[in-house]
């Protein structure tokens, strides 16, 4: 079996793009895996399946595996990156409508360097559960913020990063609270139109960035008065914008860095 990719990533977190119709007639949760195994396979935070607009389709769609098989409703960064895809092979210019599975996204390009890219997306409306929640874990009740952006959030206030985050990452990502699971962002002010994060993403850990987890903490920071649009979200990959109006507006790159195919034994 022969599975063509291009790979690309949104501020270092990385994806695997195929065509929809390349893609086999197989289990396609078990080819993600395979897939984006960083080992044995190509490596990825996850697989996107694109379809290209269409007669009967104006937009273009995505279909998003996260490493472990899953399936997620949307990427901020991985729609990124399947809009610099789209551009390449000339289905788009400007403007990049792509139906996700949080409904349809707008991006505008903003700036083109060969194969790198910088978008404006309209993340669409937060929606913020629980402003302050007292999560109930191991070591005893945390203070979150509970948001919905096209995909839920569990955003965590922090002073520092010097503790096992991941591992509570990892606690929260699979709490008995989210039957769903959730993604996990950890977070503390820098500034008035600053802060800091770091990602633990449901069904591929720790990631270098995120958008959907960048956003929901700019969103949790300003509803408790910690910044004020915009806000900067400085990650370990680097800074991602956000302008929080009735919709959330987010800046960052993608980048297309290689393209083969994967052979998997059948």
């Amino acid at each position: 079996m022969t599975i063509p990719f291009t790979k690309a990533h949104g501020a270092k977190n990385d994806f695997l793009l195929t065509w929809r119709s390349e893609a086999p007639a197989a289990d396609l949760a078990e080819l993600a895996r395979d897939l984006c195994d960083r080992h044995t396979g190509i490596g990825g935070d996850g697989w996107i399946l694109i379809s290209p607009p269409s007669a009967s389709q104006a937009e273009s769609a995505i279909e998003l595996f996260n490493s472990d098989g899953s399936k997620a409703e949307i990427s901020g960064n991985g729609t990124r990156c399947a809009a610099a895809f789209l551009i390449h092979h000339s289905y788009a210019t400007e403007t990049v409508r792509i139906r996700t599975g949080a409904g349809i996204k707008t991006l505008r390009l903003l700036r083109r360097d060969a194969l790198v890219f910088d978008f404006e997306m309209n993340m669409g409306r937060v929606e913020i559960q629980a402003e302050r929640f007292a999560l109930p874990l191991k070591a005893g009740p945390r203070d979150v913020t509970l948001l919905w952006v096209g995909n839920p959030q569990c955003a965590v206030p922090v002073t520092d990063f010097d503790f096992d985050w991941r591992a509570l990452g990892a606690e929260i990502e699979s709490h008995p609270h989210f039957p769903g699971r959730t993604n996990v962002s950890f977070w503390r002010g820098v500034d008035a139109h600053t802060i800091e994060a770091r990602f633990y993403e449901r069904g591929a850990g720790e990631t270098m960035s995120s958008g959907t987890g960048s956003t929901g903490a700019a969103a949790a920071a300003a509803a408790r008065g910690a910044a004020t649009s915009p806000v900067r979200v400085n990650t370990p990959a680097g800074p991602i914008d956000l302008r929080l109006e009735q919709e959330a507006y987010l800046t960052g790159p993608a980048e297309i860095i290689g393209q083969g195919n994967f052979f998997r034994q059948e």
